[in-house]
């Protein structure tokens, strides 16, 4: 059975810009707790750090992450549908 690779691309792209989005609101609201989540995450010591979060960078970052996460998916169903 293949994989509509157009469509999964779609599809994996708007799954994470909701994520990204919900990851932001997380950081603006509560950016003490989200940096010592990403410290655990990373098993790293991040305490000494801070966000830099602005309007402008959550917007870049949603189209980034949301495109290359589009396009990495529409390559793995592509890829996969070559070998089916």
């Amino acid at each position: 059975m293949k994989t509509d690779a157009t469509k999964m691309g779609l599809a994996v792209g708007a799954a994470f810009a909701v994520i990204w989005v919900i990851c932001s609101v997380l950081v603006w609201v509560m950016p003490d707790l989200m940096m010592q989540m990403s410290g655990h995450m990373v098993h790293s010591d991040l305490s000494g750090m801070g966000w830099q979060m602005n309007g402008q960078g959550v917007f870049i970052g949603l189209l980034a992450w949301s495109a290359t996460a589009g396009f990495i998916a529409w390559l793995a169903a592509a890829i996969y549908n070559t070998l089916v």
